[in-house]
């Protein structure tokens, strides 16, 4: 039995088409390179959070209703969504650490 590795979420587009059009960008900047904005690295990892949250919601459905032939894939889903949920949450607190961090410093 061979098992696969589990594959990089990177790649997926943001569900429910959200698109950030900026303006400053210039034409000859790569897309999703090192000339994309934080702005658009967080939507994009937003949106993909979201996408393993409605497989993993679709898969406990099908789960509920006995139409998954392989309970492996639907847990496996699931513990994706999850991990990515739990990530989520820590770069948020992350972030807002070091906001409040800079704001007690003194100019």
């Amino acid at each position: 039995m061979s098992i696969s590795p589990v594959s990089p979420i990177a790649g997926f587009d943001p569900v429910g088409g959200i698109k950030r059009t900026d303006t400053n960008k210039t034409a000859n900047q790569p897309e999703g390179g090192a000339g994309a904005s934080f702005g658009d690295a967080m939507i994009k990892a937003l949106g993909q959070v979201n996408k393993l949250q409605q497989q993993a919601d679709d898969m406990a459905v099908k789960l509920a209703t006995g139409d998954v032939e392989d309970v492996h894939k639907a847990m496996i889903a699931m513990n994706k969504a999850r991990l990515a949920f739990n990530f989520t949450l820590q770069v948020r607190n992350k972030v807002i650490e070091a906001y409040q961090e800079i704001m007690r410093m003194q100019v």
